[in-house]
């Protein structure tokens, strides 16, 4: 299990570590995809990268004030999503940051540990 034991984020979820394939939480285990919000965490059950659409992430996306950006963790390697789905978000005035989902999980706890306001989507490891 892979442990991350530094300062707790500024409020809301904190990625702990991993443990197998999946996320841990605080104190819950996550074994499948995961989204974050600055106060929330919920799992999540995530189409292929190929076929994922703004429809997919728009609770997670329709926050109050508007995320800076998504952060999309696309599995254990990264993997471009289509054009048509980076148009889509970036037509909401913000932008997607795509990387593995673990990067993913490290640089969420980093940008939230500076209060940065985003919101995550991991696609299972």
């Amino acid at each position: 299990m892979v442990s991350f034991d530094r300062e707790e984020a500024p409020g809301g979820p904190t990625i702990r570590g991993f443990s197998g394939t999946s996320f841990r939480v605080q104190d819950r285990i996550v074994p499948g995809g995961l989204w974050l919000t600055p106060d929330n965490a919920l799992d999540w059950s995530p189409p292929t990268v190929a076929d994922l659409r703004a429809s997919h992430v728009e609770s997670l996306i329709d926050t109050t004030p508007p995320p800076e950006f998504l952060l999309l963790g696309t599995g254990p390697s990264i993997v471009r999503p289509s054009p048509a789905f980076v148009a889509e978000i970036e037509a909401r005035g913000f932008g997607v940051e795509v990387m593995d989902s673990r990067t993913a999980a490290r640089a969420w706890n980093v940008l939230r540990g500076e209060d940065r306001w985003i919101v995550a989507a991991l696609m299972p490891l």
